[in-house]
């Protein structure tokens, strides 16, 4: 579906009610897939998170380093994790289920050093049959524990502002798709973005997750969409979370991931928590349907939330998302990193 150029000028309002005009027509083009059918897919491989520190000056005093540790959840399971460090390293919790691997390093050495980790994953096509099957009541709520930090999935992030703007564009969303329900609202924000939104990463300002930057530019990468789909939701009172992990290809093997990726989810009591995957839905119009209540098997996850506050925590300010190494020297963020991500899969299929 072609979108005009002229549709790029227009104020965001006008963009969310021009893309409500379409959705008839996008819900018309959408794959009938029943999920409930089969079993979820499952993926198996190992992977290996490496960074290296540089010779640091002479006259540096103290390093802090920080990496993402992935975490089991009921999507994956992380096992045989080790560390590959030439020097001492500590293993701590981190806010919302978050986990952390910290190196201080007193009186930096002059040669640089890598810290590399390894471990094997066995990740679980998340799905949720009850919403992919559009039968709300099918929830097994006996299986799935509250989010102790629900209240932060209602809240604002620093670059996803709870605003009377954002809360009048996400009603002229639901009102215009006549949605009633707290799922319905959701499908018809998530239909919103995929139309209207262009996985494009030229020019500047896009990745930072910014919901102004993706409300007027209409473009931007998985942190984008994903600003917009969650600040929407919130804007409604409708819980929704961020994760960020690293995507891998479909054809199994092994290489290098050059990049991360994150999602979303959101909860409804009648369904509990729903993956949505909207940057992805927006490439491949084909699996729009699909990334509404699933996320695919080809992805590791690493940190859930956003303006994130680490452990012990970093003398500068919370990070806006955590799947890139950290450092601070001597107090103030440090930039000289270089980082290499590995996966071979287990087997074949």
């Amino acid at each position: 579906m072609l979108i005009p150029v002229s549709f790029l000028r227009l104020p965001c309002w006008r963009k969310a009610i021009y893309a409500l005009m379409l959705l008839p027509m996008l819900a018309s083009t959408l794959p009938n897939t029943d999920v409930t059918a089969r079993t979820p897919r499952v993926r198996r491989f190992a992977f290996e998170y490496q960074t290296t520190v540089p010779a640091l000056p002479a006259t540096a005093r103290e390093l802090d380093v920080w990496l993402p540790v992935p975490h089991t959840d009921p999507s994956q399971e992380i096992g045989e994790l080790e560390v590959d460090s030439p020097l001492p390293y500590e293993m701590l919790a981190a806010p919302y289920g978050n986990r952390v691997l910290h190196l201080k390093v007193k009186a930096p050495q002059a040669a640089g050093f890598t810290v590399a980790m390894r471990f094997q994953v066995t990740r679980r096509e998340h799905l949720n049959p009850a919403v992919a099957a559009g039968n709300a009541t099918a929830r097994k709520a006996t299986t799935e524990p509250l989010d102790p930090n629900m209240q932060r999935w209602l809240a604002a992030d620093g670059l996803v502002p709870l605003d009377d703007s954002i809360r009048r564009w996400a009603r002229q969303v639901v009102t215009e798709a006549k949605a009633q329900t707290e799922l319905d609202k959701a499908r018809a924000i998530y239909n919103h973005v995929v139309a209207t939104v262009k996985y494009d990463k030229t020019g500047q300002g896009w990745g930072r997750g910014d919901i102004y930057y993706a409300c007027d530019e209409r473009r931007g990468n998985c942190t984008d969409f994903h600003a917009l789909f969650i600040g929407y939701c919130r804007a409604l009172g409708i819980p929704a979370r961020f994760s960020i992990g690293f995507p891998l290809p479909a054809e199994r093997g092994q290489g290098e991931v050059k990049g991360y990726h994150c999602w979303a989810e959101f909860y409804t009591a009648a369904t509990g928590w729903v993956p949505i995957d909207a940057s992805e839905a927006a490439k491949n119009p084909a699996q729009r349907e699909y990334f509404f209540g699933a996320h695919d098997e080809n992805r590791v996850e690493f940190t859930r939330g956003r303006d994130l506050t680490l452990a012990p925590r970093q003398q500068a300010g919370p990070l806006n998302y955590f799947i890139y190494p950290y450092a601070e020297l001597d107090g103030q963020p440090y930039t000289g990193l270089t980082n290499q991500f590995r996966y071979q899969d287990r087997t074949k299929k």
